[in-house]
């Protein structure tokens, strides 16, 4: 999550969003054993310093799992995240000129980080601290090494989380390859595979990406594919959909 510079919220303040929240809960904050920590047996206080200073975070619950929240303010932020993509962003962001906070599912979700439930709890509760704070810039999926504007990610992540299509432009990418191709950055986060709509049906930049983008809300549903299937375009083309013999692509040609 990209703040611009002195603007991340501290954890008095994301106790403020928790009290304003149905759905998410403080289940851990650990600058409260820290405080405690700080008192010694005779009663005096010790004054920390600032070679005692960490990153601040704190654990939150949605949906009954736990993520955690670090980089907190006045700790250190989070590493500058590397931006290839952006999305309803006017210009293109440069990473040096946001603080970042980042959002991790916790120690004990572990060996299921990467499921969808984990992931839609994960990604609501990013929605949730958007909407709540205004100074958030964007939000940032490091998979498709996108940077999505706060208003996008709020419209988008809420009309999947409501039923809606997957939000493919920001939680994927497209570049276009060497030989003309148009291929899918970060789907294989999801579903093991990137999606390549080969040439000449690529020519057509745009019309090729909102291809993609219906396809891609289609293989996350299933999950990939391992045969080939014929598809017809909304323009009525007949497409082959097919695994390439890696399975590391879902090639989409003319049939």
């Amino acid at each position: 999550m990209l703040f611009a510079p002195g603007m991340r919220p501290t954890c008095d303040a994301i106790r403020s969003f928790v009290s304003r929240q149905h759905a998410v809960s403080l289940s851990h904050d650990p600058t409260e054993d820290a405080a405690l920590s700080l008192v010694v047996a005779d009663g005096e206080h010790l004054r920390a310093t600032e070679a005692d200073a960490a990153p601040l975070w704190v654990e939150l619950l949605r949906d009954g799992l736990t993520f955690d929240l670090h980089g907190l303010a006045p700790g250190a932020a989070c590493g500058t995240p590397d931006i290839a993509h952006r999305f309803d962003l006017a210009t293109t962001p440069d990473g040096d000129c946001f603080e970042s906070l980042v959002i991790a599912p916790g120690p004990h979700l572990a060996g299921g980080g990467r499921s969808v439930p984990v992931l839609r709890a994960m990604l609501a509760l990013a929605r949730d601290l958007s909407l709540h704070f205004p100074d958030l810039a964007a939000v940032y999926w490091g998979p498709s090494r996108s940077a999505i504007g706060r208003r996008f990610f709020e419209s988008v992540i809420t009309a999947w989380l409501d039923g809606g299509a997957f939000p493919a432009l920001g939680l994927t990418a497209f570049e276009e390859s060497d030989d003309g191709a148009l291929q899918s950055v970060g789907l294989a986060f999801w579903i093991g595979q990137e999606l390549r709509i080969e040439p000449p049906l690529s020519i057509d930049k745009v019309a090729a990406t909102r291809l993609g983008v219906r396809l891609i809300n289609q293989l996350v549903i299933v999950g990939g594919i391992g045969e080939s299937e014929r598809i017809i375009a909304p323009d009525g083309t007949r497409l082959v959909m097919q695994a390439s013999r890696n399975s590391r692509f879902v090639r989409v040609r003319r049939e």
